[in-house]
């Protein structure tokens, strides 16, 4: 299973203009206009004993919303333990924050498993176990100078989800299997066209639940409509079908009360963020594995939905919504 794109979410910045613009800033001291975040005392992450005055880490990361706040997590994160850091996020996509980070001019980053394996590893397929395929990065990327720290719980990959009117309807519907058990009328799907239509996608899918696309006694294409880039989830929402195609940490989850189903038959491959260093950088600062192993394990699916919907739903600021997290969180405290 592949994944071409990564989520969409609301994008602060486009283009490979805006690769060369962060560069020039860097180059000449400065940060990008995306930097900000307000400013963080420790909490539980203390400042490390015997850190240098002149301890510098840069953090990368992507120009969505979701990479945005992650970003900023690992901005305050480092902060509180010492460091002077600086915010290299918002590079427009996947390949630009790869370079960054094998050239050298990145220290760290939040990375999704899948994404490495299939888009930077060049693997045909992924893996649904979520250890095993970061297991797999992880050896994978070591040739590289990358060393793949444990893998928060976040794992932003596909799912359908339903309504939750219609998941009472259909029978308090919650694994993906059931719906082979219910009337091919109730068996309707909204997709966006990239997923209905690639070799990996819709109809693979399907068969792997036993359903065969376009036979009357399993999906028929009048059952299944395509939509544009996001309008999956308020069609969904809207009851023009019972099933839809979303990803498993997007806000509007939450915002539209969707009750995502379980891939119970391990279909979708497994996208895990993970924090990712630069080896050198790891080595020399050992004690980062240490601040970041009290970070991840707290960013789980439904607090990712939280948090994204925070930015995409209700306008705030990825700086201001890691800061508030993290605090609430006893990871770092106002100053």
């Amino acid at each position: 299973m592949t994944r071409a794109r990564e989520p969409r979410r609301r994008a602060v910045a486009a283009g490979a203009g805006a690769v060369v613009g962060l560069f020039l800033l860097t180059g000449c001291g400065l940060q990008p206009a995306s930097s900000y975040v307000p400013p963080a005392g420790p909490g539980k992450i203390q400042h490390i004993e015997g850190l240098p005055d002149d301890a510098h880490i840069t953090v990368a990361g992507k120009n969505f919303t979701e990479q945005l706040i992650l970003g900023k997590i690992a901005v305050l994160a480092a902060q509180a333990a010492g460091f002077e850091v600086t915010d290299f996020t918002n590079i427009p996509g996947s390949q630009p924050t790869r370079e960054v980070m094998l050239s050298g001019e990145g220290d760290m980053t939040y990375e999704y498993t899948g994404t490495a394996w299939i888009t930077y590893l060049g693997h045909e397929s992924g893996i649904a176990d979520q250890r095993k395929q970061w297991e797999a990065v992880r050896d994978a990327d070591r040739e590289n100078g990358l060393t793949w720290t444990e893998p928060a719980p976040l794992n932003n990959t596909y799912r359908f989800a339903v309504r939750s009117e219609a998941a009472k309807e259909l029978g308090d519907i919650e694994n993906f299997s059931q719906i082979a058990q219910l009337p091919v009328s109730e068996r309707t799907f909204c997709v966006e066209a990239e997923f209905n239509s690639r070799p990996d996608g819709l109809n693979p899918m399907l068969r792997a639940y036993g359903l065969e696309r376009g036979a009357a006694n399993g999906v028929p294409d009048e059952n299944i409509g395509v939509y544009d880039t996001g309008a999956v989830y308020t069609a969904t929402d809207e009851g023009d079908c019972n099933f839809g195609e979303v990803f498993t940490t997007d806000g509007r989850i939450n915002s539209l009360d969707l009750r995502i189903l379980q891939d119970d038959r391990e279909f979708f491959p497994a996208y895990n963020a993970a924090p990712v260093f630069r080896t050198e950088t790891l080595e020399k600062y050992p004690q980062l594995d240490d601040v970041f192993r009290q970070v991840s394990p707290l960013l789980t699916d439904e607090t990712m939905r939280e948090l994204n919907g925070r930015v995409d739903e209700d306008g705030e600021e990825p700086g201001d919504v890691a800061f508030d997290w993290m605090v609430s969180q006893g990871l770092i405290t106002r100053r």
